[in-house]
């Protein structure tokens, strides 16, 4: 799952609130990853590669965005004993995730609430298929105060009915006149998408059992180069959950495990404003939290 764009709609919000000219912002992303980690699960266990495709504009006092995230396995697996892969591994460069996604975000004094939803399609027949497609509505609360707190809620309303909750604080520490260093803690908690009681039941589930789940603590350098900013990023994951502690199929232990990569940014607002200004900027950089589905 995409990691969210809060900044860039807080700014159109503010911008429409201050009664500026009324303008949309266009975007993408494309996320380069060791492996994909979704709210501390491994998904797969080697690179990936995540695009993101959006739009927000506004609407009244509020900002609207619209977009697509995909996942897509870059390698081949080859070894049952030692890989996971959420598309079955069968072929490198294998579409095996795609979450279209819908929100509203309006800001309130020093808080911003976005609520929203987004699908969760698999389009393979091996691996996670067809069958785990499902649904999720999610509401977030996000205040501009010191370490940035924020929490997020999210339930799923098809196949799974149950909730997701994760709560983060993030701070920028200046490294130079024009780079800096983003830290961010983030704490999942599952309530109700464990393992049912009954394991003859069709339900589904994320998680084994309900409480903590991981603590993601990521590091970023957002980089501006032009009209593209470059974000390499660490997460060191502090597994909870014992599905969280999976690496493979063969080490389903593991009290901590580490992920990373680079996240490419490009973005451009249209309308007045953005005539009479600066034509192409850097894209904000989201905060390295999950994922999504990461899926941050």
């Amino acid at each position: 799952m995409r990691r969210a764009k809060v900044l860039g709609a807080t700014l159109v919000v503010m911008s429409a609130m201050a009664g500026a000219a009324q303008a949309q912002e266009v975007g993408a992303d494309l996320g380069l990853f060791s492996s994909y980690v979704w709210r501390g699960l491994s998904l797969t266990n080697k690179p990936v590669a995540e695009p993101d495709l959006w739009v927000t504009f506004p609407a009244g006092k509020a900002s609207v965005t619209l977009g697509g995230w995909a996942n897509i396995d870059l390698g081949k697996y080859d070894d049952p004993n030692d890989d996971i892969s959420e598309s079955g591994g069968l072929s490198s460069f294998n579409f095996a995730e795609f979450d279209p996604y819908a929100e509203i975000a309006f800001t309130a004094g020093k808080a911003t609430i976005t609520g929203g939803a987004t699908a969760y399609i698999y389009p393979n027949d091996a691996g996670i298929t067809k069958d785990a497609n499902t649904v999720e509505i999610y509401g977030k609360l996000e205040v501009d105060a010191p370490l940035a707190p924020s929490i997020a809620a999210y339930y799923d309303v098809d196949k799974i009915k149950g909730l997701y909750v994760e709560g983060s604080i993030s701070h920028s520490f200046p490294a130079s006149e024009k780079v800096s260093v983003d830290l961010s803690v983030l704490a999942g908690f599952n309530a109700g998408q464990g393992v049912p009681d009954d394991p003859t039941s069709d339900e589904s589930f994320n998680f084994f059992d309900n409480g903590f789940t991981h603590l993601d603590l990521s590091a970023g350098v957002p980089i501006a180069t032009g009209a593209v900013s470059i974000t390499p990023v660490l997460h060191l994951v502090i597994t909870g959950d014992d599905f969280t502690k999976v690496t493979s199929p063969t080490n389903i232990d593991k009290g901590a495990k580490l992920w990373g990569g680079v996240t490419l940014s490009w973005s451009k607002s249209y309308g007045e404003e953005a005539e009479e200004g600066a034509s192409e900027e850097p894209a904000a950089p989201a905060a390295p939290t999950e994922p999504a589905d990461s899926a941050q």
